[in-house]
């Protein structure tokens, strides 16, 4: 009976913490998932009525090949830095940062259209990249400060 309550009491204090902080949270990704569609299948279209639909389908297949080189590429660069940081006895925090906007880059390129396709490219070309990560790197380093970012290991 015990377990019964304690998985009670977590869940509450889980559903109350999810409602004082990630509302607002779940209603930007809420509406990301949703006009992200909206807004790619509608360059889609216009895309397909100014040039075409073949080679509108044409760009958008080879955006996904380029996309797939360049995260291979990008991503063997970045673990041969992180194997020399740590080789050097570095922590290799900014290389690590690489690593995840990489992955997300990787992740926007999967999404078909090209809206996503330019922010993905935005994430994987290296000047971007250092771009983004100027701009992520205060408010990664404040949210640690702060204690609203934590690391768990299991």
């Amino acid at each position: 009976m015990d377990i019964d309550m304690s998985r009670q009491f977590m869940t509450a204090a889980t559903i109350d913490i999810l409602h004082q902080t990630g509302s607002n949270v779940f209603i930007k990704m809420l509406a990301i998932i949703i006009l992200t569609p909206l807004i790619e299948i509608f360059v889609l279209i216009k895309a397909g009525q100014t040039i075409g639909v073949f080679p509108t389908v044409a760009l958008v297949l080879a955006t996904g090949v380029a996309g797939a080189y360049l995260t291979r590429t990008q991503g063997f660069e970045i673990l041969r830095r992180i194997q020399q940081d740590l080789a050097q006895g570095r922590l290799p925090a900014d290389t690590l940062l690489d690593g995840a906007l990489v992955l997300a880059g990787s992740i926007f390129l999967l999404t078909p259209g090209f809206c996503t396709d330019l922010l993905g490219f935005c994430l994987l070309l290296p000047a971007p990249r250092q771009f983004v990560k100027g701009f992520i790197r205060p408010r990664l380093q404040a949210m640690i400060d702060e204690g609203r970012f934590t690391i768990r290991r299991f």
